[in-house]
C-alpha cells in the first residue's frame, strides 16, 4: 500500500510539469516566430475586444476644459 501511495504522489508531481516536457512553441526559428506572431496578435485582439465591450474605444464627448455652466 505504501509503495502505491508513492507511486501515485510520484505521477502527480510529474503531472504538473508537462508543459516543461512538451514545449508549446516549435524548436525551429523561423516557424517559432511565426508562431510568436500569431499569439501575440491573438492577444492583441483580445484587449481591443475588451476595450470595445467596456465602451473605453468610443471618443469622449466631454470638454477638456470644465466650464461653469451658470451665470457669472
Amino acid at each position: 500500500m505504501r509503495r502505491l501511495f508513492q507511486l501515485a504522489l510520484l505521477t502527480a508531481c510529474l503531472s504538473t510539469t508537462v508543459g516543461c516536457f512538451v514545449p508549446i512553441y516549435s524548436a525551429r526559428p523561423e516557424r517559432r516566430v511565426q508562431q510568436l506572431l500569431y499569439t501575440s496578435e491573438d492577444l492583441r485582439s483580445m484587449m481591443e475586444e475588451w476595450e470595445r465591450f467596456w465602451f473605453l474605444d468610443s471618443p469622449s464627448h466631454l470638454t477638456p476644459i470644465r466650464t461653469h455652466g451658470g451665470i457669472i
